[in-house]
């Protein structure tokens, strides 16, 4: 018996621009106290900014490329067991994936002090997309942690 009530899946957002699904999710996790002009504009500049030094035809091709080298596989997570706690690596769900990877990479835009969030956000979506930078380090980092910790991957349940 479930402890918690059910979760409904929500409707599909859409962004007015690109008509993007991982568009609009990246605009509402940069906004900040309800302004999702000011994200939109933000996320909007950035994606101009990525596309012009490429020959992409496609604007969203270079975003799509960053967030899939983002993504985590498979992570960490605590599970206790007879009174001890293991890390055990657990895949992670599609969703998932792509909510940390968008997490990651806006993070890491905007630590990077000194420089306009869009173009921040910019520069970090064009060091994903070629397979580096402080998203995928984090990556690789979480692959791993997985990794070095599968010896207690039985307690997955």
């Amino acid at each position: 018996m479930a402890r918690r009530k059910r979760v409904y899946a929500k409707p599909d957002l859409r962004d007015s621009r690109y008509d993007s699904n991982l568009v609009a999710h990246l605009i509402n996790k940069i906004m900040l106290g309800g302004k999702k002009s000011l994200s939109e504009r933000i996320v909007y500049a950035a994606i101009e900014k990525l596309n012009e030094k490429s020959d992409a035809v496609d604007p969203l091709e270079l975003l799509n490329r960053a967030v899939e080298n983002a993504k985590p596989r498979v992570e960490v997570k605590a599970r206790r067991v007879g009174g001890a706690t293991y890390p055990v690596p657990l895949e992670v769900s599609p969703a998932r994936s792509e909510a940390l990877a968008l997490r990651w990479l806006i993070g890491y835009a905007r630590g990077r002090k000194g420089t306009p969030m869009h173009q921040a956000l910019a520069n970090e979506l064009r060091d994903a997309a070629g397979n580096q930078g402080n998203a995928v380090r984090k990556r690789d980092d979480v692959h791993k942690q997985a990794q070095a910790n599968r010896a207690f991957a039985h307690f997955r349940f």
